[in-house]
């Protein structure tokens, strides 16, 4: 079985291995991902699962890729949540990558009404371009779920000053009239607009 460099069995985007009629998804095999451009292997079981139904089709001779990944993951510690996508600054660090990272203390829902929770998030954008390269949540009850925002809008290959004005909803048992993910990515623009014009 051919091993890549991340330590999974490499595959190519329709999950086949590179001996004839083998096959590999889910925890043991890679897959390619979308900011870095690198082979990855994460055992999750979003990615198994995504990568076991192309597998699936391939082999019973229709035709599906996978895309890649962004390693988009949440977890709970007792009652703080964690949340990731993308790319973290020590991950950057080794792709050459020159980036801007802010962050941002909030709250979860409007600071007045019961039950509001403290909430931190840490973005990080290319610099110049400013297309987010990763998010960081960590706080209480309603903090990690927001990473689903950032984890769209890097697959799809926002900048950080298309996110400022993202129309998302918005009532004071949710989230601050502005939310802590725009919150986030205006504090980054602001300074990616900066160094754009120390570039000029």
């Amino acid at each position: 079985m051919t091993i890549g460099p991340s330590g999974g069995i490499a595959v190519n985007p329709r999950m086949r291995t590179p001996h004839d009629g083998v096959w590999a998804a889910g925890d043991c095999a890679e897959a390619l991902h979308l900011v870095s451009g690198q082979p990855v292997n994460y055992h999750l079981g979003t990615i198994a699962n995504k990568q076991g139904r192309v597998c699936g089709i391939n082999i019973g001779g229709g035709y599906a890729t996978f895309p890649g990944v962004l390693g988009t993951a949440v977890s709970k510690i007792c009652d703080v949540e964690v949340a990731r996508t993308g790319l973290s600054e020590a991950e950057l660090a080794p792709l050459g990558l020159e980036w801007e990272s802010a962050a941002v203390d909030s709250t979860t829902r409007a600071g007045y009404f019961p039950g509001a929770a403290p909430i931190r998030i840490k973005v990080l954008a290319e610099r110049r371009s400013g297309r987010l390269l990763g998010a960081q949540i960590v706080g209480k009850e309603g903090a990690a779920k927001r990473i689903d925002v950032f984890a769209t809008a890097i697959w799809n290959g926002m900048a950080v000053s298309e996110m400022v004005n993202l129309d998302l909803s918005y009532a004071p048992p949710f989230s601050p009239v502005w939310d802590p993910v725009l919150i986030a990515v205006r504090k980054l623009s602001e300074q990616v607009e900066k160094t754009l014009g120390e570039y000029l």
